[in-house]
């Protein structure tokens, strides 16, 4: 996941968590003691203020408009930074979010801080994501090894409290902030180096408008080394200006609507494209295949969707 200048739910088991005794006058005995008061008669956003350590949080959810959400019947679970959390960020980076031409960005970051439903922390054994409200998953793992064993982290920030009952849901405190890929499909495959000659392809059909936009794409995307397994000439052929519409066909029968994760896939039998056809899928003890073409690399994230990687080019009928 991408953890640079944006600010960015799931869960842990609280008996993982053995946290270092505070003095009685200590600002984290005083907010673990707010949030043991919690009854659960009080909505997420009120238990956060009370529990004196979510300033920031708060700031920026009143920022991103999201406190009415925060407030209302729910259930939603969230996975809250702490102050000393966002501290942690580059220096200017929560200023420049709290900005109002930043406010989808802020939002986006808020929400993939978010899960719906209540998910309490017996449930993480049996996860490894979630999907949040920004329409990305976070990864959820038990560490294993050294420090890490026994402690539970969300994409990489730690859970340090669990199970803060709130009237519409739950909260969980993670010690950072986590970033959802900010990267439209058309960047994240331009910027992965392998893919040069789809993303020429897709904006010689014009679509790369579609790759950036706001609607949820998955897609199907071959190597570069993929192309080159086409007979010579091809390629070059289907970039002329008078084959546009055929290779728009070509470049649509790599694209399904909606974000499709590989767990999701492999369940299925076949997809419906954007070019109108299908795409059978096959997936054995061997693999997963698409349309004949082996899948060698799943859920590579993008703000607008994900990509898997192929390793040949799908023709349509």
């Amino acid at each position: 996941m991408n953890s640079v200048l944006f600010l960015s739910g799931a869960l842990a088991v609280t008996a993982l968590f053995n946290a270092p005794q505070d003095c009685g006058q200590c600002p984290a005995t005083k907010a673990k003691a707010a949030l043991a008061a919690n009854t659960s008669e009080k909505t997420i956003v009120a238990t956060a203020a009370d529990a004196g350590q979510f300033g920031t949080l708060l700031a920026a959810a009143k920022a991103a408009g999201l406190v009415e959400a925060l407030e209302g019947r729910g259930p939603l679970t969230v996975f809250a930074p702490s102050d000393a959390a966002f501290a942690k960020l580059p220096a200017g980076t929560v200023e420049g979010l709290l900005k109002p031409e930043n406010k989808a960005a802020l939002q986006r970051v808020l929400k993939y801080h978010i899960v719906a439903g209540d998910v309490r922390a017996e449930s993480v054994v049996k996860l490894k994501n979630a999907a949040t409200l920004c329409g990305q998953r976070v990864d959820i793992r038990i560490g294993t090894e050294g420090e890490e064993k026994g402690k539970v982290f969300v994409d990489g920030a730690q859970v340090v409290t669990t199970d803060i009952a709130c009237k519409n849901g739950c909260i969980h405190v993670i010690d950072s902030v986590i970033l959802p890929s900010q990267d439209t499909l058309a960047r994240v495959a331009a910027g992965a180096g392998t893919f040069n000659t789809l993303v020429a392809a897709a904006k010689a059909a014009g679509l790369v408008e579609a790759l950036t936009g706001d609607a949820d794409l998955t897609v199907l995307a071959p190597t570069d080394e993929a192309f080159r397994k086409l007979p010579a000439g091809t390629v070059e052929s289907l970039l002329k200006p008078e084959n546009k519409e055929q290779l728009a066909a070509i470049i649509k029968y790599h694209v399904i609507a909606g974000r499709v994760y590989s767990d999701q896939v492999v369940k299925l039998t076949s997809a419906p494209t954007l070019q109108g056809g299908t795409v059978a899928i096959e997936a054995s003890d061997a693999g997963v295949k698409i349309g004949g073409a082996n899948v060698t690399a799943v859920d590579i994230e993008a703000c607008n969707g994900v990509i898997h990687v192929i390793d040949a080019v799908l023709l349509p009928q």
